[in-house]
């Protein structure tokens, strides 16, 4: 199976720099994947880290725990707005959850941004016992992509103008709005890149 980015040459030193929110959760993981397309990645745990990037991946994690160490590390609020203003985010598992304009089941104290009109439940697949792997048909990918589920979000209800990328059993798993794309699952927990290429491609 290729892993090499569809539109995309050789990345290091001359291509967007990618942040990875690395605050908790599996942001190695996504580092991995970007380095193996060549891209440039910068982990991102402060505002001036934030500064540096022109695009960012919300890894899979716990989203409360997120949410809070969000506010804490004075990342929130301008994280916010660099995404209100389009800066291009993918937001996977946990990361789906931060995007989603509304959480069912999540604590009532956490925040998110409002970023895609979807509306996912937290767990909704079940718990760590309930993790499970599938192959997905992705629209854009020629090959199914080997899909990891862990503790993963389920998705409620699409927005007319979100885009369906990819379903498991009907339910959407893969969905993406502009500069907004997040996942259910976990692509870096795969040697897959094909998913991150997409997203390097778009930017």
């Amino acid at each position: 199976m290729s892993t090499t980015p569809i539109g995309v040459g050789e990345l290091s030193g001359r291509g967007p720099l990618v942040g990875v929110l690395a605050l908790q959760g599996a942001f190695a993981a996504h580092e991995q994947r970007l380095t193996a397309l060549g891209a440039a990645s910068q982990a991102v745990r402060t505002p001036d880290e934030l500064a540096l990037v022109d695009a960012l991946v919300l890894p899979g994690g716990e989203s409360t725990t997120m949410s809070m160490l969000l506010t804490t590390s004075g990342l929130f609020d301008p994280l916010k707005g660099r995404l209100a203003d389009g800066m291009p985010v993918f937001g996977t598992c946990a990361g789906m959850i931060l995007c989603a304009t509304e959480v069912l089941d999540g604590r009532p104290d956490q925040r998110g941004f409002d970023l895609i009109d979807i509306t996912v439940r937290r767990n909704g697949y079940g718990r760590q016992l309930d993790s499970f792997e599938t192959d997905l048909d992705v629209a854009g990918l020629d090959e199914p992509f080997h899909a990891v589920f862990i503790r993963a979000p389920y998705v409620e209800r699409v927005g007319a103008e979100v885009e369906v990328l990819a379903r498991h059993d009907d339910v959407p798993v893969l969905v993406r709005d502009g500069s907004c794309t997040v996942a259910a699952f976990h692509p870096e927990l795969t040697n897959d890149t094909r998913l991150h290429a997409m997203f390097i491609a778009s930017l």
